[in-house]
């Protein structure tokens, strides 16, 4: 039986990248050279590789959906973090999630399976 075990993502400022995740999920890093840093996440481990692409749902990419158990206060984490909100708290059966796009311009979601009360 086979699991995901690591996902990579391209980004185009790892700096601003690396401090924005560290700032509201407080992910850990770990640098490889100039153009790549590994994540290390409460569940799971990635990395960013340099690179002038991003990952969005418009374009077909896998979307990473992180769990929040406030997401009221998570989104306006992401916010003050420099995250752009593309898709505001909605309600759907099982939770409520938003989706925010992170300083390298790669698209992911939080969710709950809480509906916070403004969304509602």
């Amino acid at each position: 039986m086979s699991k995901p075990a690591y996902i990579e993502f391209a980004a185009k400022d790892l700096a601003a990248t690396k401090a924005f995740f560290q700032k509201v999920f407080q992910w850990r890093f770990e640098d490889y050279g100039p153009a790549y840093t590994a994540f290390f996440a409460t569940n799971f481990e990635g990395g960013f590789y340099e690179a002038p692409l991003a990952s969005s749902v418009k374009s077909g990419g896998a979307l990473l959906v992180l769990y929040a158990e406030d997401l009221p206060a998570c989104l306006a984490q992401v916010e003050a973090a420099g995250g752009e909100i593309s898709q505001d708290i909605f309600v759907f059966p099982g939770g409520a999630r938003f989706h925010f796009i992170e300083p390298s311009g790669n698209e992911l979601a939080v969710w709950s399976e809480k509906a916070a009360p403004e969304a509602s």
